[in-house]
């Protein structure tokens, strides 16, 4: 826990840092007479994109580990040696504004987080390739064909590249895995402003996303420890959700501030290529651009965004030869290294009749109704109401989008916006790999942002209405406390003083090895699990051969005799 409480500061440090110049800069490119004012957990979570976009970048050259990390404290100390004063004020009024209740409250969030980060389950796929795919990073940076040694390893995402940055396996002990903690600490930060509603005397519908992102956050609490690509895209996502309601209700005007958020929604697609159309939320300031004629911001945010997404794809490229694996309709690379298209469809063919719960390829043409019922029923009986409520959900939303825009109900109608992009991503995940994990976000949001927008746009707290929203209220607060009592027994009685110093480390699994072309080789004795020591691994022995005389120049897929 102490390591993981050291790891959480250099990262606080260094996205606030690297945040406070990114956004600086735009911010100034856009100059206006009043001051821009930004919110703490805005610097960080622009840093978090920097270096992601950064670890990326430099892993095409070379491995992601001590240089790296010195060209972070260098551009870290040279912010802060030119922009001290500014630095300094922004943190002063940043704190002023925190009470002492709040300084404590959020240190001891702080810790609670670093605790949960520490320790828990491992997920089950970190054993299988996320623990592998971070090593690479950490070893080599990026691998031409590495994606033929196993097809998992070019399932790429950003988040790999960042966890690596952050691990310190170049120190020589463990390869710590304390990212996803701490984008967790960051949404339980910004959830935790729900305790405005009691000044505001109630919720807006912001602290609707805030209360599911609570219930998200409890869930995982024993899983954050692991560095799943899920976990980041899934807390980004409630992130631009609840940031996105807070600027309408705030009636803000300002196209840059809803033009960031949609920056952010392009930096969720390189998490994970399911959270694809969140990007529907840069509509808003989209359409603000071009009211106002505003070429130059149209030009830069697009600019800035393709910045984002652009190492990404790149690296895409050089892992499986496909620009997104394992989607093979765009083939621009005929590289030496490329997966072959039979593999890749097969492996996306895979992950769809999984998330449906078939588990047999052969399968994958049926009709929606040979697997929804037995997929629905598989469900738990919570998520089950959330699905069947959230397909109700999708063409209220639309309809009530239509009504406001009909009716220049500006509020009601960016209400609306995220309520339709949500349950799009919804339909979108229903409809192609319906695993809960990967859509627990747009299941848990599609009907509390439709339905509690309509009714905050509908039901007056006058007369009727205000004994309406004193039953929300009523029922919110009791299924609250059981959940948050609940959650305090199971982290009173799970407490353990095991990882106190250190964090828990990657599982590990028996193994066996093989050679190829004189290189060691390894996979799992049992299962498909070979975990982080044992490398380079895959599930079984690869049908490979090297594109060179080393491990860095590649891989290329070879049909065994």
């Amino acid at each position: 826990m102490l390591s993981v409480c050291l790891i959480f500061l250099y990262i606080l440090g260094s996205s606030y840092l690297a945040g406070f110049l990114a956004l600086s800069g735009i911010s100034r490119i856009f100059g206006k007479k009043e001051k821009r004012v930004f919110l703490p957990d805005s610097y960080i979570m622009a840093g978090l994109i920097v270096w992601t976009v950064y670890a990326q970048l430099f892993s095409l050259f070379y491995k992601v580990g001590l240089l790296a990390n010195l060209i972070v404290l260098g551009i870290c100390i040279l912010t802060i040696a030119v922009f001290r004063r500014k630095l300094w004020e922004e943190l002063r009024r940043q704190l002023g504004n925190i009470s002492r209740i709040g300084k404590v409250f959020y240190l001891f969030l702080f810790l609670l987080f670093a605790y949960g980060t520490a320790r828990g389950i491992i997920h089950y796929d970190t054993g299988l390739y996320h623990a592998q795919s971070i090593r690479w990073i950490e070893e080599y940076g990026v691998v031409k064909g590495l994606g033929n040694l196993h097809c998992r390893l070019a399932y790429n995402s950003s988040a790999f590249s960042l966890s690596a940055l952050y691990s310190f396996s170049f120190l020589g002990g463990q390869s710590y895995h304390c990212a996803a903690g701490f984008f967790a600490l960051l949404l339980a930060k910004v959830c935790s402003e729900i305790s405005q509603a009691w000044k505001r005397r109630g919720l807006v519908l912001a602290d609707i996303a805030r209360l599911m992102g609570f219930y998200y956050l409890m869930i995982i609490f024993d899983e954050m420890v692991s560095p799943a690509s899920d976990y980041f895209m899934v807390l980004t996502v409630f992130y631009i959700v609840i940031r996105y309601l807070d600027l309408v209700e705030r009636g803000e005007k300002d196209w840059l501030f809803y033009g960031l958020l949609a920056l952010v929604c392009v930096y969720t697609m390189s998490l994970k290529l399911s959270a694809a159309l969140i990007v529907l939320l840069a509509l808003k300031p989209a359409s603000m651009l071009i009211k106002e004629k505003n070429g130059k911001g149209i030009a830069v945010f697009l600019g800035l965004g393709a910045m984002i997404l652009l190492p990404y794809l790149i690296r895409n490229v050089f892992i499986s030869g496909w620009l997104v694996y394992p989607f093979t309709w765009v083939d621009f690379f005929p590289v030496d290294w490329k997966i072959p298209k039979v593999l890749a469809d097969y492996d996306a063919k895979e992950i769809q009749v999984w998330g449906r719960g078939v588990y047999d390829v052969a399968r994958y043409g049926e009709p929606i109704g040979a697997w929804m019922k037995g997929w629905f029923l598989s469900q738990a009986a919570l998520d089950k109401l959330f699905i069947l409520i959230g397909a109700a959900a999708v063409p209220v939303s639309v309809i009530a989008w239509f009504a406001a825009a009909n009716k220049k109900m500006d509020r009601q109608r960016d209400w609306m916006l995220a309520a339709v992009t949500v349950n799009l991503s919804f339909v979108f995940w229903l409809f192609s790999a319906p695993l809960i994990r990967y859509g627990c976000v747009y299941v848990w949001l599609a009907a509390p942002i439709t339905f509690g927008g309509l009714s905050m746009w509908l039901i007056r707290k006058e007369n009727a209405g205000k004994y309406f929203w004193r039953a929300v209220y009523g029922l919110l607060a009791a299924a609250g406390c059981y959940k948050l009592l609940a959650f305090g027994k199971e982290i009173a009685f799970g407490f353990s003083k095991e990882y106190f110093i250190y964090q828990k480390e990657y599982e590990n699994f028996e193994t066996e090895d093989y050679e190829v072309e004189g290189i060691t080789f390894y996979y799992p004795a049992e299962g498909d699990r070979a975990g982080y020591d044992a490398f380079p691994s895959s599930p079984g022995r690869a049908k490979i051969e090297l594109r060179g005389t080393v491990l860095e120049e590649g891989f290329r897929y070879k049909e065994m005799k």
